[in-house]
């Protein structure tokens, strides 16, 4: 067993199955005690289940040390509770990796609010709730220490359709989307304290993507032979998270990460491309189609200003 994060206890929420899941198996590869938080419902979201125990016992069968939670992130009470438990079943919370999500996938025509609430409760709401119990607990660790820092690290999870878009996911994608900015944010707010926030952006066959129509069966990560390679496999992306987890990862945050089959790539949002000056004047929208398609979208930029 690795020694990469051996004393470090993690939360891994949405545990139960697909990338998840190999988060928790991942870590706990490594030498962290995992809490594998999974509510056991549905991949809309509908009923509950024991999905939690299995990966937890998992673990244990493996020599590794983990506890099952069955908490609904989306419920204040619950998310904190889930924190809650780290400290007071093992002493501390290091690491908190924000994977629960559900998809309720449909053309907007076609959605319903309640598809779009939910989603939202689960990705945003939920992911919102576990760091925000866990910056309180860090904050109050911080403050009561000389330093002033403790060892804190939050990975968040977004997806190719928040980043890209994806048609009939205006839910899923404005959820995941949301959850990049609540990183970039978070990254600000905790790096007083020590703290690094980043998000992964996965992929893979999973029960979510599986949903699509004539998408192959998943398998879960502890379902393949150790040594065969799948790029569908999505626990292909876990060796990233238990790095960000690490000790060694303590000088990166704020920053978005596609990890998908055997890629690795940085990702950079909503950076100037190209601007054009009014030059203190107001524009006049009868010369904006002109101003767009020369300057702007064109490949004639006269008068173009590069960059920042």
């Amino acid at each position: 067993m690795s020694r990469l994060l051996e004393g470090k206890v993690a939360i891994v929420t949405g545990a139960g199955h697909g990338i998840g899941r190999g988060h928790a198996l991942e870590l706990a590869r490594h030498g962290a005690t995992v809490i594998v938080n999974d509510l056991g419902s549905s991949v809309r979201g509908e009923g509950s289940g024991r999905d939690a125990e299995k990966v937890a016992g998992i673990i244990t069968e493996r020599g590794g040390k983990a506890a099952p939670n069955f908490a609904d992130v989306g419920d204040e009470a619950q998310a904190t509770a889930l924190v809650d438990q780290a400290y007071e079943q093992f002493g501390r919370l290091d690491i908190l990796v924000n994977n629960a999500g559900i998809v309720r996938d449909r053309a907007i025509w076609n959605m319903s609010a309640e598809d779009f609430d939910l989603v939202m409760r689960v990705h945003v709401r939920g992911t919102w709730l576990t760091c925000h119990a866990a910056a309180q607990r860090w904050r109050d660790q911080a403050k009561a220490g000389d330093s002033g820092k403790v060892y804190g690290r939050i990975v968040n999870t977004t997806s190719g359709a928040g980043l890209l878009g994806n048609f009939g996911q205006t839910n899923y994608a404005a959820a995941k989307a949301a959850i990049v900015g609540l990183t970039l944010t978070l990254s600000l707010e905790l790096a007083s304290i020590g703290v690094t926030v980043n998000a992964i952006g996965p992929g893979g066959i999973t029960r979510l993507s599986a949903t699509m129509p004539g998408a192959p069966t998943p398998l879960e990560p502890d379902e393949r032979p150790e040594d065969e390679y799948d790029p569908k496999d999505p626990s292909l992306c876990s060796p990233v998270v238990a790095w960000l987890a690490s000790g060694e990862a303590g000088h990166v945050s704020g920053q978005v990460i596609r990890a998908v089959g055997g890629d690795i790539q940085l990702m950079r949002g909503w950076t100037e491309n190209r601007s054009v000056s009014g030059e203190g004047r107001r524009w006049d929208a009868t010369r904006l189609g002109q101003v767009f398609g020369r300057d702007l979208f064109g490949t004639q930029a006269a008068g173009l200003r590069l960059g920042g």
